[in-house]
């Protein structure tokens, strides 16, 4: 494939209240700082902006969705068609009957968690040591430290490819292991969470907690993109990975980290290609070693540039 060109994308696109632009780089929104430029980003304005945008969208043009970029890889050609990517229209944190949380899409996760320790609201914790956003957490079923977002999810609400807005219970999401079974046109939109009544001080060392056991084990200040490959049945990626004498393994300016070995690390310079094919060379060796295929956990999207990076051994 080819990289993503100039074209007459954004003179086809409905008006709209937020923001659209050509050709954006998306490298500075993701964690790892690579990838090439969204054919046209689109920042809507609220929930009816988005609904609106896409319900007068002709049909072939393709939409992706995006948030932080903290478990995500932007191949180096670029993404075609609009990227969407929330912003501050749907930032907003209610307290709902004292241990309800309400929650849009682009909060980050750690912030739902400091809110509910500000609540006294307890069983939302985990939330953070997820890297990412609410929207994420909810299409990937995120989780950390013994809890998913399927524990605490009363309900999300969404917009459809073709601008329909609705609302799904945690059941009709059809979760399973960092895995969201909902229609995959779907773009979450908010969130209902349910907690409990806790103790502040329980809450705030049980943070404290896991703020020191990322900051222990994981590369927390490289760049990254959180955890790669998701835990086989019965087991851990990461000692599958290691077992294969992969780690501190490098294609390019990509390396396994030395730290915790289920994290990729762009170390200077490194393509979006180099990543993917460190990731790919891990999953080849896992096999060899194990016959387990470890399953990607990072979403990667968009085209590959013309030139991919070779090997390094």
């Amino acid at each position: 494939m080819t990289e993503v060109a100039g074209s007459d994308l954004l003179s086809r696109l409905p008006p709209v209240r937020g923001r659209l632009q050509a050709q954006v780089s998306l490298r500075e929104f993701t964690w790892f700082r690579v990838g090439g430029p969204a054919e046209v980003l689109f920042s809507p304005a609220d929930a009816d902006d988005l609904s609106g945008f896409l319900r007068d969208l002709d049909a072939d043009v393709p939409v992706t969705v995006i948030g932080v970029g903290s478990n995500l890889l932007v191949r180096d050609g670029g993404v075609p068609g609009v990227v969407i990517r929330l912003g501050k229209g749907f930032g907003g944190i209610e307290i709902v009957n004292e241990t309800g949380l309400r929650a849009g899409a682009a909060v980050p996760d750690v912030k739902v968690a400091r809110a509910a320790l500000d609540a006294g609201i307890s069983g939302l914790t985990f939330f953070r040591g997820i890297p990412g956003t609410i929207g994420g957490a909810l299409r990937m079923n995120g989780g950390a430290y013994g809890r998913e977002t399927k524990d605490v999810l009363v309900e999300a609400r969404a917009v459809s490819r073709i601008g329909d807005e609705m609302t799904l219970s945690v059941a009709e999401m059809n979760y399973s292991y960092r895995h969201c079974g909902a229609q995959n046109d779907l773009i979450f939109v908010e969130a209902l969470f349910q907690g409990e009544v806790g103790d502040a001080e329980i809450i705030a060392a049980e943070m404290k907690a896991i703020t020191q056991a990322r900051e222990a084990t994981q590369p927390v200040r490289s760049r990254t993109g959180g955890s790669t490959f998701k835990n086989p049945d019965g087991g851990k990626a990461w000692e599958l990975i290691d077992a294969a004498g992969m780690r501190g393994f490098s294609v390019g300016n990509a390396m396994v980290s030395e730290k915790h070995c289920n994290f990729l690390i762009n170390t200077g310079g490194a393509t979006a290609q180099d990543l993917e094919t460190l990731g790919d060379t891990v999953r080849e060796r896992v096999f060899e070693s194990s016959g387990i295929t470890l399953e990607w956990e990072i979403r990667r999207i968009g085209v590959p540039a013309a030139e991919p990076s070779g090997v390094d051994t």
